[in-house]
């Protein structure tokens, strides 16, 4: 079972040989598998995440790491793995088009690229996010950590290039709570698990146990940790995430586990503070409603 370990300490320091331009590769760091795959994701499953950030990728080499800091961004960022692919836009420190590409993997859940949020979006005023820069970003192997400033305060994004399991988060840090807005893709909804009682989200396809088109069934929920939801409906959920909490997206059997909430942390949070593989998965829902 994927789970996201993402902590900056996991990226060990690197000395990089940047080009001028194209694609830049990391020379050296650390080899010694500092990056955690969450102790379940097969090598089928194995992510690697190349970003863009003003017409330039960065795709360090297997193993190494890529570090960039204090860069002033001219446009979208965009994110693009194995597993999944998304674009940061620093005029909202919003997300968009989080897509599962349905690359082959026994954890997939999709057989195509297929947009599971439409966006992600903090609600701020245009004194909170002037002067976006790009304060730092981390890349190695299928992880990323990505923190953007601005002049009243920041936003990280850390995500995992997995199939599944708790791969994404963002945690805002403002002078007061931040409300964070999800919208799901085209043709995804919000519905309550029969199973379990609590609110998932998925396309209502079933599994496919075998064959080419071999695929789990689409399951997630959102990962809130010292937030409180202020509104849902059949595609949106809207959060008030306290400074240095955060908000994240969890897919996969992780979803749907017997498990508690998230515990109450505001500094360091992370996905992985959750039970790992040891909570029973009940079964798939069967012909889940999308909620009103």
């Amino acid at each position: 079972m994927t789970t996201l370990r993402l902590a900056a300490a996991a990226l060990a320091a690197a000395a990089l040989l940047v080009p001028a331009s194209g694609t830049a590769h990391a020379k050296g760091g650390d080899d010694g598998g500092g990056d955690d795959r969450g102790g379940g994701t097969t090598s089928a499953s194995a992510g690697d995440y190349a970003v863009t950030v003003n017409g330039r990728t960065y795709d360090p080499a297997p193993g190494r790491d890529v570090k960039v800091k204090d860069l002033a961004v001219a446009g979208k960022v965009a994110v693009a793995g194995t597993h999944t692919r998304f674009t940061i836009d620093p005029a909202t420190l919003g997300v968009y088009d989080y897509t599962l590409t349905g690359a082959a993997s026994p954890e997939r859940m999709v057989t195509r690229p297929t947009v599971v949020f439409a966006s992600k979006v903090p609600v701020l005023t245009p004194a909170q996010l002037r002067a976006p820069v790009l304060r730092q970003l981390e890349i190695k192997d299928g992880t990323l950590v990505a923190i953007f400033a601005t002049a009243a305060g920041k936003l990280k994004i850390q995500a995992k290039d997995a199939p599944q399991g708790g791969i994404f988060q963002m945690e805002p840090e403002f002078a007061g709570d931040v409300e964070l807005v999800h919208t799901l893709g085209p043709g995804l909804f919000y519905f309550v698990n029969g199973f379990t009682g609590k609110i998932n989200f998925g396309d209502g396809v079933d599994a496919v146990a075998s064959g080419p088109g071999a695929h789990q069934m689409l399951l997630g929920k959102d990962s809130p940790q010292v937030a409180t939801k202020l509104f849902q409906d059949g595609r949106t959920t809207r959060w008030s995430v306290v400074s240095g909490g955060r908000l994240g997206g969890v897919l996969g059997e992780d979803a749907i586990e017997l498990s508690q909430g998230a515990t109450s942390c505001t500094s360091q949070c992370q996905a992985q503070n959750r039970i790992r593989g040891s909570l029973p998965v009940p079964p798939d829902p069967t012909n889940p409603t999308p909620l009103p």
